[in-house]
């Protein structure tokens, strides 16, 4: 059975299909449709004499698997094209199966049963805790388009090598001000989980503020620049709300009051607020993941080399003193 031959197949099937949903209302639940195309489909094969040619059912993607076809099945109650797929991980992907088609049933409105290649269905991924693609029957701009790629060639990519892929997509429609919350490469990552819960920066033990501020520090230079900057702490108040679950209502609190910056009124009390986590900062410059380092500084440098970068677009951003006239001394001796 070709291409051709087994596209002939879903058509007549989901002939069949938006035949019985209109007539009856016995298949109209999700629960119930899956197992009602798997039957509709049998049929014609066997009708065409193919009636071995189904796998037998399986838990995984995609729900049908027919040879080196497969078809994915999705219903919705609503009057929509749109909905809801599989993770970008296909982490269940049935192995021999190289084309896949999705089967999708639209109880809402009048209802219509449609089938469509799947990979040219999808038009946007949802950049949850767990990335999941979307698909629209018919949709004018399917995603793999604007990747650059092909949905055949992204899956068989490991899940490291998609996020690139998702991060761009992703980092391409944030608003001024946004950043990305999603870094991971794979969704098991060992380096890092954010809890569902907030908890509350002021309600924190010292030492779990203090290497807070120092990896928002790090990540966020721009905390450097004049207290004329309005944006000045957005990056800082971003990492720890996205990536660490925390959220400071007070960004001043991280490093402008003088709980941070020590018993001394008076004078640049952000600097004296660096001095005193620097240690914790070159630790956060060693164990850091570079998804962050790429997403807040645009590059990567090695991790030796991430202090003198700090300081570099510090005294950029600074206007009224030289951070590295100040800190991290140990750093700049080495290079002379």
């Amino acid at each position: 059975m070709d291409q051709v031959e087994f596209e002939q197949i879903l058509a007549v099937a989901t002939e069949r299909l938006t035949d019985d949903v209109r007539q009856s209302a016995d298949h109209h639940k999700p629960s119930v449709f899956e197992d009602f195309v798997r039957e509709t489909v049998q049929q014609v094969l066997l009708e065409r004499g193919h009636g071995a040619a189904m796998d037998p059912r399986v838990q995984g993607f995609p729900d049908i698997a027919v040879g080196n076809f497969g078809i994915e099945v999705k219903c919705t109650e609503s009057d929509s094209w749109r909905c809801i797929a599989n993770s970008v991980s296909e982490g269940n992907a049935v192995v021999d199966v190289d084309r896949i088609y999705v089967i999708y049933g639209k109880i809402g409105g009048i209802p219509e049963v449609r089938w469509a290649d799947y990979g040219r269905s999808i038009m946007h991924v949802r950049t949850s805790h767990v990335p999941r693609f979307e698909i629209e029957i018919g949709t004018q701009r399917p995603l793999f388009e604007q990747l650059g790629t092909t949905y055949e060639d992204f899956r068989g990519l490991s899940m490291h090598d998609k996020m690139p892929y998702i991060r761009e997509y992703a980092r391409g429609r944030l608003g001024p001000g946004e950043r990305l919350w999603w870094l991971e490469d794979k969704e098991d990552d060992d380096q890092h989980t954010m809890s569902l819960s907030v908890k509350i920066y002021m309600d924190l033990p010292q030492d779990e503020k203090r290497k807070l501020r120092a990896e928002a520090a790090l990540m966020s230079p721009m905390i450097c620049a004049s207290s004329r900057s309005r944006r000045k702490y957005n990056d800082a108040v971003l990492y720890m709300m996205t990536y660490r679950g925390v959220l400071c209502p007070q960004a001043r609190d991280l490093f402008s009051a003088g709980s941070v910056a020590g018993p001394e009124r008076g004078g640049n009390y952000l600097l004296r607020a660096l001095q005193d986590i620097q240690d914790e900062m070159r630790t956060a410059a060693q164990e850091l993941e570079d998804a962050l380092f790429q997403e807040y500084w645009g590059h990567v440098p090695a991790p030796e080399n991430r202090i003198l970068e700090w300081l570099r677009m510090a005294d950029q951003f600074a206007s009224d003193w030289i951070p590295s006239e100040n800190l991290f001394f140990d750093e700049q001796n080495r290079i002379g």
